[in-house]
């Protein structure tokens, strides 16, 4: 028996309210919280009501941690195969390759993923490099920003590529100086021809990794998070997943608007948009402006040191604004990738030309990674939600030898102005992106609060005046993303606010940056049902498994 009445007491509360500073005690019912207060109070209701009470310890309970940007069916699939993630030469990367594949049968796909730019420093990014270690099969991987792979040309002749196509989109195959394919396939038109082909998992594998997927989610604390790459079949699963009793996440689904998709899409994505469960709903939707620092595909308001960064990834910009005003005008939640300075303001200036629609929450810009100082000026007003990967700075290096500082040159001060977008009046999310960065939202507030890799505090520190303070960084991981999506129930520990909460071993707000990888979650609380318990006595009258 599944019960969503649970009494928490002897705990530090961070309610992210004016109202009760001295509670020490949470008693939910039905889901909700129904009273705070200090623990004999709270006990003593709860035995008049039959609940069991639970002693924290002193542990500390904030609402419960959202991750705004998060791509957890894709990682499901992506995730299969050879991790790449550290691993900064072609030779690692060929013996790590040849030893995966050593395990696999006679002309299986050799599939990885986490791949690192800067491996390819010296050889250029060419998949002929892993024919040796395939041994003939065909090999697929993904980088880490989810917006270039490569293919050997196994895998190239299996999609059936033989010349270079062309695309609407800023997508590309790209060649070699003598014409040929390299196998670098870069944006999501190219590399689809390849990862399309790859066999995929069967249905129950799928399903069961993405439940999966969410329950390692709650050991890091997190309750919820928008899935931003969804389609009609990652709704389907969510909703068999609910249905099996095994949804353990709070969930936002943005439907993945492509830039070919034609109007018949958008109306099919618009009659959907009111299917829901009691976990998750899907009146939300995915645009791209452009692409990513790396391979050049972001929209700049200057060229970068290659000469690339001067083309928007929508052939025709009057058709995003069409496409834009369509989802607004039918209700949906719009949110768009911008990584280059233009792409923002371009994305700022299409939303301002939408109509008011009183009550419903702001539209929201993805990434914002790169912002001049007019870019804030532009910022300053619009409404719009600022969703940023402060963590993305991991693969930065201090003497700006990294492929994306390389690109900016002195722009790479511009990197990442959370504060600074912040400081406009701006509301702020954060999130990791999973799987372009860890899912651990620990990992996304110490890059916010310290913005250097927190395992070390002697880390090198880039842009310190862009730090945010301990409170700002909890607020963005829960109360400013359930604002920003016209919540007033979620995000802060109230009467009548919705049971999601994440317990820790300390105080996260005041401890530092490198001490806040380290608290322990002792526990996670979804719709008042315990989702994780680290506990040597699991608080077995709220569990979540059937």
């Amino acid at each position: 028996m599944v019960t969503r009445d649970l009494a928490l007491v002897n705990a530090q509360l961070i309610t992210n309210t004016e109202a009760d500073a001295e509670a020490t005690a949470v008693l939910v019912t039905g889901g909700r919280i129904a009273l705070l207060g200090r623990d004999a109070h709270v006990s003593a209701r709860a035995r008049d009501l039959g609940i069991e009470v639970r002693d924290l310890e002193g542990a500390v309970i904030t609402p419960g941690l959202f991750d705004s940007h998060t791509h957890p069916h894709w990682a499901a699939e992506l995730t299969r195969g050879i991790d790449f993630g550290g691993i900064d030469t072609v030779s690692e990367l060929q013996a790590a390759t040849a030893a995966y594949a050593a395990t696999l049968p006679p002309g299986a796909w050799v599939v990885g993923w986490n791949l690192e730019f800067d491996a390819f420093a010296d050889t250029g990014v060419n998949g002929r490099l892993f024919d040796h270690a395939c041994d003939g099969r065909p090999f697929a991987a993904m980088f880490y920003d989810l917006h270039t792979a490569i293919a050997n040309p196994a895998a190239l002749a299996a999609a059936g590529i033989v010349n270079r196509p062309r695309f609407d989109d800023t997508s590309e195959l790209v060649v070699d100086e003598a014409g040929e394919l390299t196998g670098e396939l870069r944006e999501s038109t190219a590399y689809r021809l390849v990862f399309d082909v790859i066999p995929p998992l069967g249905h129950d594998e799928e399903r069961d990794r993405l439940r999966d997927m969410f329950r390692r989610f709650t050991a890091v604390g997190l309750t919820g998070g928008a899935i931003m790459d969804g389609k009609p079949r990652t709704v389907d699963l969510i909703e068999e997943i609910e249905a099996r009793g095994e949804l353990d996440q709070r969930l936002v689904v943005h439907h993945w608007h492509a830039v070919h998709d034609d109007d018949a899409a958008i109306t099919r994505v618009i009659a959907a948009k009111d299917r829901r469960g009691t976990l998750w709903e899907t009146n939300a939707v995915k645009l791209f402006s452009d692409g990513v620092i790396d391979t050049g595909t972001a929209l700049l308001h200057e060229a970068d040191a290659c000469g690339d960064g001067e083309h928007a990834f929508w052939p025709d910009w009057g058709r995003f604004q069409e496409v834009v005003r369509a989802y607004h005008d039918a209700g949906m939640l719009i949110a768009t990738h911008a990584v280059g300075d233009l792409a923002v303001n371009q994305v700022l200036e299409t939303y301002r030309g939408l109509a008011e629609r009183d009550g419903s929450p702001a539209h929201s810009i993805e990434h914002l990674e790169v912002l001049a100082d007019e870019d804030l000026t532009a910022l300053a007003g619009s409404g719009i939600t600022a969703s940023m990967q402060p963590l993305h700075m991991q693969w930065r290096a201090p003497d700006l030898s990294d492929n994306w500082a390389a690109r900016l040159g002195t722009r790479a001060g511009t990197g990442y102005r959370v504060r600074a977008v912040l400081d406009t009046g701006t509301r702020v999310v954060l999130g990791s992106d999973w799987p372009v960065a860890h899912y651990d939202p620990r990992i996304g507030m110490a890059w916010a609060r310290g913005r250097h890799a927190p395992e070390s505090a002697s880390a090198h520190v880039f842009e310190p005046d862009q730090r945010l303070t301990g409170d700002e960084a909890l607020r963005a991981y829960t109360l400013w993303p359930a604002q920003a999506r016209g919540y007033m129930d979620r995000g802060l520990l109230a009467p009548g606010a919705v049971a999601d909460l994440t317990i820790w071993g300390g105080d996260p707000v005041a401890a530092s940056p490198e001490e806040l990888i380290a608290i322990e979650i002792v526990a996670t609380i979804v719709d008042g049902r315990i989702v994780h318990d680290s506990t040597p006595a699991p608080m077995a009258a709220s569990s979540s498994r059937p």
